[in-house]
């Protein structure tokens, strides 16, 4: 019986990308691995749990592996070497077309639907490995503006380099989940790039030093996402990088946080988005309690969301930023004194008093005055202890550094209206809740007085036999007056209504599957 011919393999096979069922990997060796017969490649899979062992077999080492565990051997013809960019491009314009022309009979192929005047293209998982024949790029696709290049197999740099400098009026470029070999002359290839301003890099498994090697590349970048990289300790950029630099994505990094200072000097950066990086703690130290500090002088807006901040010193930290409008902080530690999810955003407004949205809700001008102005009441017990009538400490400064200022805008708060924290409702409470049934236009909104100590199962049982719906279908969540705009989900049936901080004149949404 004939055996089937190796297939040809390219000469640089040797840190080419490879495709092969779905996934994507790297080739680090080339040849026979005895005692079986034939030509094997040594691959590094991008998803480690696909690998079997690190490079070695029978106690030789046949390549390494950066990621421990995340290599294997593969037979030449289970992989795709890939094709050029133009191959990948006609390939799906024809089938573009053909579809087109079977949804419609009547359709007619016109200029705006030409290869030539496409200004987006989405090459997303395909197998691209390079530019293919010179120039033919610019011909056929020259007014593409934005690219997505994504999870390709493409190998290098330079490869990328050779694609966009054909595409003269190239301003957004995607590259997620690519491996790129890092350029010997990152400057050389910067003519490929003169009109990028948008860029993402996100789960390349770069880091910052990679990052910083390859900027000379972009000399107008406005906007960077580096999302789920390898990045750990930042470095500042110095004064000839990132210059434009307008927004910059970090989340799912692992961050050492002392080094996130060391973007401060960034002076254009506008957006900081530092989500999921296990952020804890953050010090303006060249600041004191109420003042501006000199980092950071155009932020504008920032995410702290999924993260350990626990201590509202750091919310103290952030009210130093000058420019700050807009924060979002949730799935944090951070807790009011009442144990209130509400009183929580009234706290985060109050020490904040630049924010114009936070958690990605707008602050009406009655919000703002109605936080602060209980802001003043719940420690105005406290600043009468530390001084407050003569002179304040410098602890009670450092816990509540706007504290001073409200008083000078709203007043002093008088012995009747400071109020101590209040754990939560008590038990016994009758709330008087509406409910309304969004998924049911004809069903009339009703009115109910329930226990503050009702659990939200009992809640759902009262409903079913109202409803006629099964309780575990049903699914609740109330918003407010005092919060327009927000819904909150009752997502535990265990808990009860003064856990989840219902109060009367609130409404529960009542929808089910």
């Amino acid at each position: 019986m004939a055996v089937d011919p190796e297939p040809l393999l390219p000469e640089d096979a040797v840190g080419r990308r490879v495709s092969c069922g779905g996934d994507r990997a790297t080739v680090r060796y080339v040849g026979p691995v005895p005692p079986t017969k034939g030509v094997w490649l040594g691959v590094e899979w991008d998803n480690p749990e696909r690998g079997k062992h690190d490079g070695v077999h029978e106690g030789v080492q046949y390549f390494t592996c950066s990621c421990p565990g995340s290599g294997s051997f593969v037979r030449p013809s289970k992989v795709s070497f890939g094709v050029d960019f133009l191959s990948v491009v006609h390939e799906l314009y024809e089938k573009d077309q053909e579809q087109n022309l079977n949804k419609d009979v009547h359709f007619i192929l016109d200029d705006s639907f030409s290869l030539e005047n496409r200004r987006t293209m989405t090459l997303d998982q395909k197998d691209v490995n390079g530019p293919g024949e010179d120039g033919a790029i610019r011909k056929t696709t020259p007014n593409v503006q934005w690219l997505n290049l994504s999870r390709s197999l493409i190998g290098r740099w330079d490869d990328v380099a050779a694609i966009t400098v054909q595409l003269e009026a190239l301003q957004g470029l995607e590259l997620r989940l690519n491996r790129l070999q890092m350029p010997s002359d990152p400057p050389r290839l910067s003519k490929a790039f003169l009109h990028l301003t948008v860029l993402n890099l996100s789960e390349c498994a770069l880091s910052w030093t990679q990052v910083l090697q390859c900027a000379p590349m972009w000399p107008q970048l406005e906007d960077l996402g580096l999302e789920g990289n390898c990045i750990s300790t930042l470095s500042n950029p110095g004064s000839d990088l990132f210059q434009t630099l307008k927004s910059l994505s970090l989340s799912q990094n692992p961050l050492d946080q002392l080094s996130i200072l060391s973007l401060s000097s960034l002076p254009r950066l506008e957006q900081l988005n530092l989500s999921k990086t296990q952020l804890s703690s953050i010090q303006f130290s060249d600041a004191g309690p109420g003042e501006e500090t000199k980092m950071f002088p155009v932020l504008k807006n920032l995410n702290l969301d999924h993260n350990n901040i626990s201590e509202w010193r750091v919310v103290n930290e952030l009210s130093k930023l000058r420019s700050l409008v807009q924060f979002s902080c949730k799935r944090n530690h951070l807790k009011a004194p009442d144990g209130n999810h509400r009183t929580t955003s009234q706290l985060l407004i109050a020490k904040l008093g630049r924010l114009l949205v936070v958690n990605s809700c707008e602050i009406k001008q009655e919000e703002r005055r109605g936080a602060e102005l209980d802001y003043i009441k719940m420690f105005g017990e406290a600043w009468l202890k530390a001084g407050g009538r003569v002179q304040l400490s410098p602890d009670f400064i450092t816990d509540h550094p706007r504290y001073q200022d409200l008083i000078q805008k709203y007043g002093a708060p008088e012995e009747g209206e400071m109020k101590k924290p209040q754990p939560f409702a008590l038990k016994n409470q009758l709330l008087k809740i509406s409910f309304e049934f969004p998924d049911d236009s004809e069903r009339k909104r009703l009115e109910k007085k329930l226990p503050a100590s009702m659990e939200v199962q009992k809640v759902k049982g009262l409903l079913h036999r109202l409803l006629k719906v099964p309780a575990t279908e049903l699914h609740l969540s109330y918003t407010s007056p005092k919060m327009v705009g927000t819904e909150f989900q009752l997502d535990n049936d265990l808990k009860s209504l003064q856990f989840y901080s219902i109060e009367a004149g609130d409404t529960v949404q009542v929808r089910w599957s």
